[in-house]
């Protein structure tokens, strides 16, 4: 018989439990997602470096903070984007993922997430313009 959560899952559920007990300020937890970043593969190290760099820079007011264990910003204390690392949950991608706070709605069906694999002017575009809107 198989588990229903694997050993990954169950991790992020102790990170989530952690980080609400926490009593961090904005630096403490700016830091801790950096170490977040730094302990990443080489690969997705370099994507989350780009995201961390293209979301501070179109929404400074956002504070990242860690969010099952991986790197995030909320706004008024809610999770809005999150970065999963391929490594997370042993996937071939990294997850560039929006929760519903964000304010991408686009009729009865839009996207929340988006794979990762490079960091184009394209992407960097595209991500940009993602964040822009969810925090309209």
């Amino acid at each position: 018989m198989s588990e229903t959560f694997s050993k990954e899952e169950k991790a992020a559920m102790r990170a989530a439990a952690a980080e609400r007990r926490k009593k961090f300020g904005p630096e403490e937890h700016a830091k801790e997602v950096q170490e977040k970043i730094k302990a990443m593969a080489p690969a997705d190290r370099k994507l989350a470096q780009a995201v961390h760099k293209i979301v501070m820079d179109v929404a400074p007011e956002l504070q990242p903070k860690t969010f099952y264990g991986m790197q995030a910003y909320f706004k008024n204390d809610k999770a809005l984007v999150f970065f999963q690392d391929s490594g997370k949950f042993k996937t071939r991608y990294c997850t560039l993922g929006f929760q519903d706070t964000a304010n991408l709605d686009s009729g009865d069906i839009w996207a929340t997430s988006y794979a990762i694999t490079a960091i184009t002017p394209e992407v960097e575009k595209k991500i940009r313009q993602l964040v822009k809107k969810a925090i309209s």
